[in-house]
């Protein structure tokens, strides 16, 4: 049995692999505590270390759990066509599987994907504009940004190119009509990324809320702060400490991921 901060692994899963799902658990916990849920829907998915680069297995949330259900043993292992790897009560959801698969099999470097469905980042998601360079958290996501139309409840594979097509070379996807996407290097790259775009939207929202001429920021002032924020950076942590200090509020608050 291998032990990986306190907790031991069981036989069928490596250190290694076991480090990896209290770290996903661990998110899940602090996305529940930030209110980045959506009852027993949307998900975080993250590349099991070591699997293969051209088949690669990835751990998903198990369909039927609220967020701070989640635990180390209870995240389901997967490959690319969604057969369950690991010992598992439940299922996986399909429409989590489609969008989140064609990532991990075609983006070599999306080791972690994530999708939401926030108010804020929703509401902006159903606006002709999109997000507006308007705001503090906007103006560091120049060019970052990409858009896919709206197709239905994503569980047709066919979609998935398109997807990818719309995504391009970028890390965030604004869903239309339906959320956020961001994917990463890492958690915390995703999880970086995703919590500027939604603060972005946040802001963008209560902006719209009020009466007043809004204040556009000019494209080269957005694209100068851009190149000035590091914390996207995996060269500066690329969000890891931000993210380590929500894990520590989790951790204070229930400890019960790690299991």
């Amino acid at each position: 049995m291998n032990s990986i901060h306190g907790v031991e692994a069981p036989g069928w899963c490596s250190a290694q692999e076991w480090q990896s799902r209290v770290e996903l658990a661990a998110v899940y916990r602090v996305f529940h505590l930030l209110g980045w849920h959506e009852l027993i829907f949307n998900h975080i998915t993250l590349r099991v270390p070591g699997s293969q680069s051209d088949a690669p297995h990835f751990l998903i949330n198990p369909f039927g759990l609220s967020y701070d259900e989640v635990t180390a043993s209870n995240l389901v292992k997967i490959d690319l066509d969604g057969n369950i790897l690991s010992p598992s009560q439940y299922p996986i959801n399909p429409a989590g599987f489609v969008v989140h698969s064609a990532l991990h099999r075609n983006l070599p470097d999306a080791h972690c994907v994530m999708h939401t469905h926030t108010t804020a980042g929703l509401a902006v998601a159903c606006m002709a504009e999109g997000l507006s360079y308007t705001n503090f958290y906007a103006a560091q996501l120049h060019d970052m940004v990409a858009y896919h139309e709206f197709e239905g409840i994503t569980v047709h594979a066919e979609e998935g190119g398109r997807l990818l097509k719309s995504i391009g070379d970028r890390r965030l996807l604004i869903l239309r009509n339906h959320g956020l996407l961001s994917h990463g290097v890492t958690l915390a790259h995703a999880f970086a990324l995703l919590w500027t775009l939604n603060r972005a939207c946040e802001i963008q929202v209560a902006t719209h809320s009020m009466r007043g001429e809004i204040l556009p920021i000019a494209p080269a002032v957005c694209a100068r702060a851009t190149r000035d924020s590091l914390q996207f950076d995996p060269a500066h942590g690329a969000g890891q400490n931000v993210l380590d200090a929500l894990i520590r509020r989790v951790d204070r608050l229930d400890p019960s991921y790690r299991r």
